[in-house]
Parts: C-alpha cells; structure tokens; sequence
C-alpha cells in the first residue's frame, strides 16, 4: 500500500484533455425545482423606455424558458426577475439579475441575452470616479473607443466578448478570460496607459497559445516591457527648510530690549546721548552706502585686463607681408576718424585755440592735452582743407589756419 501511494504521488497531476466541455445543467439534474423566490430589480433611464417596450415580450419568452419571470414597471421605471416554482437551475437568478442591468445600460438585447449562456458572464465597470478632471477623463474615455471605433473593435476581437462603453460605465459581456482582459484594459487607460500596448500584448499571447511546447514555460521574454515616460514629478518648494537636529533641551529664551541695552551700555545712556549715538549711526550708514553708490557708477569706467598675446600668433604676423599702400592708406583714415571725432565731441562754435584753454575746465586736463595733440596731427596733415565748416554740426567748427 505505501508503495502504490509513493507511485501516484511521483506522478503528474491530472490535465483536462483538449477540446473537453462540460456537462449542461439540465432540468433532469434538479427535477424538484426549487422552494423559495428569488427576485432582483433594476432601475433604468427614461431614454431606454422606448426600446424596452419593444423587446420585452422577446425577454418575457426567454426567462421563461427558464422558469423565470420578468415584470417592466414604466410608471416607476423598473425592470424585475424572480424565480417560480418551475425553475431547476439555482444560478440563473443571478444571470437574469446581470440581463436586466444590461439591457439598462443601453447593451442591445442580442447581445445580452449571451448571458444566459454556460461559460459567459457579464462585467460593469464604474470608471467615472477613477478620474477627477472631467476633461481628462472624456479624453481617456474617447482613448479607449479609438478613432472611428478601431481600439474598441480590436479588444472586442482579442478577447471574444462585447464592449459597451455608456457614460460613466464600461459593460462587456463574454467569457471569463476574456472579461478579465477587458477589466485590466479599463482600468489601464484610465491610468493614462494607451490600450494599444495591452492591444500588442493580447496578440502575442494568442501567438504563443498555438505553441505547446512553451505551454509549461514563462512567456515574460516574449512579452514587451513597456516603461512610462511621463514620470510625474512633484513641485520643488521655492524656499527649502533644512531640519535641525533634534534635541532633548528647549531653546534658550531671546533677549529682551532692556538685556541689549545693558550688553551695549546703551542702558545708563542718557537720552541727549542716545539721539547723538543716533545720528552718528545714521551719518555712518550714509557714508558706507555712498561709498557703494560711487563704486557701482564708476564700473563702467574700470578697464578689463588684457590677455596677454600667445607666441604663434606674434609669429604668423611677422611672417606675413605687409602691403605699404594698404598700411598708409589705413593710417591716413584712422587719422581722419580721429580728428573729427576730436572737433565734434568739443564744444562746436569756438576755434581749436580756444577749445584748448576751455576744456580744462570742462572735462579737465586729460581731455585738454588730448585734443592739442589731435589738432597738432590735424595741422600736420596737409591734404586736408584748412576749415571744416563743410562738416555740418551743432554750429560749424572753424580751425585757425596755418
């Protein structure tokens, strides 16, 4: 006996064989019926009342084959099922219950009465509080429909069951597997993952089914990885606050006025003396801000520091040619540039000699003795006419001849 228990449990657990189905639950298998009612309700929108009306002898017929019955209330706009004593299966109160909600949440009555079937079921998924943002959530919702109703043909292909996408609800009706894949499609777009990449993943799954030799393999390597871009990044903070250590000790209490007039001295001042140290202050803090308001005007006025000249280029220069023709021509218009620039910065109106004696005082004597040269270069040059009244200006300049 311990060697027969020792064989079955070396081998391997029993499969279901291909293409095995399960046995119908028929009348035979419950003759007695059942002996208590049991009824569910639904409401629906007054929209639906039209279409109701239209296919409820279809639905009455259908329930009844199965010992149910159905009652459409349009005064209180309610539908309700309940069982009778005719019927055998105990669990097709719970699929009528499911036909109802349907038929409430605009799904066609073709398409409902799948429920009724062994081995279909049918999900309603809420998705209007899974996204705050009403405009975010009409753009995840219109995402998962697709252009001309593509993204929604494609799920209803891959998991064989019938996707209804009403207002704040999701309803589908078909096999269990497949329900599964739907509900993890939703709840993805709703995420902000797009249902094309479950779309691709659904596809190479049935790829891989058709294979049995990795029937008992993990398909992680096939599947893609897909890795979010848009990380959600929390704000930084404009002022960071650094945590102080902690300590057991409070803080020391902060000075009062009177123990920072004692430290000073300023306590046993009297008061003549505390207006003369207040206007000293004063007079210091003026100083010091007039010595930066100076330092900040004569910036513009400071110099760079010059690189010094790298050796190769001192040498590519030297060994250059140099045109003489260009060179005079060059240092003739420099010179040029240069005294009238002199003349027209100088106060327009009066001769060179007297610009010479007045501009010590205006702009001092660095200005003074650089306008003496230019007009000592000016006299030199001889090519030039001896006024420059044709220059236009503020009065017509005019130069002493030689």
């Amino acid at each position: 006996m311990a060697e027969t228990k020792k064989q079955q449990s070396q081998k391997a657990p029993l499969e279901i064989p291909p293409g095995w189905k399960e046995p119908d639950f028929t009348k035979e298998c419950n003759p007695t019926g059942m002996l208590e009612e049991s009824s569910f309700a639904t409401l629906f929108p007054k929209y639906r009342e039209k279409y109701l009306k239209e296919c409820w002898p279809l639905v009455q017929k259908s329930l009844s084959e199965q010992g149910l019955k159905a009652e459409l209330d349009m005064i209180s706009g309610s539908m309700r099922v309940a069982t009778t004593r005719k019927a055998w299966d105990p669990y097709i109160i719970i699929k009528a219950r499911d036909l109802i909600k349907l038929l409430a949440r605009s799904v066609p009555y073709e398409q409902a009465m799948r429920v009724l079937e062994d081995g279909i079921s049918a999900e309603i998924i809420k998705i209007g509080r899974l996204v705050p943002n009403k405009e975010r959530f009409v753009k995840r919702r219109q995402r998962l429909i697709g252009p001309n109703g593509s993204t929604l043909k494609a799920i209803e292909l891959l998991t064989k069951c019938y996707v209804m996408v009403q207002g704040n609800t999701v309803s589908a009706v078909g096999p269990y597997r497949g329900l599964k894949d739907v509900l993890q499609i939703v709840n993805d777009c709703m995420k902000n993952v797009h249902p094309v990449y479950n779309i691709k993943t659904l596809m190479l799954k049935r790829e891989l089914m058709k294979n049995e030799k990795l029937k008992h393999e993990s398909w992680d390597r096939f599947l893609p990885k897909f890795k979010s871009k848009n990380l959600s990044k929390r704000k930084q903070p404009f002022k960071k606050r650094v945590k102080k250590e902690y300590t057991p000790f409070p803080p020391s209490q902060p000075e009062s006025k009177v123990d920072k007039e004692l430290a000073t001295g300023e306590y046993f001042m009297s008061e003549k003396g505390k207006v003369v140290k207040d206007k000293m202050m004063k007079k210091v803090k003026q100083a010091e801000a007039e010595v930066r308001r100076v330092e900040k005007r004569n910036e513009p006025f400071i110099p760079p520091e010059e690189k010094p000249s790298s050796s190769k280029s001192e040498k590519n220069k030297s060994s250059t040619d140099v045109d003489v023709k260009q060179l005079k021509a060059k240092i003739n218009k420099s010179q040029r540039a240069q005294v009238l620039s002199a003349f027209w910065e100088s106060g327009i109106g009066f001769s060179a000699e007297e610009e010479i004696q007045t501009s010590e005082v205006r702009w001092g004597a660095s200005t003074s003795k650089r306008i003496e040269e230019v007009t000592t270069r000016w006299r030199d040059v001889k090519r030039l006419p001896g006024t420059l009244s044709q220059l236009g200006g503020r009065g017509g300049l005019v130069v002493a001849p030689q």
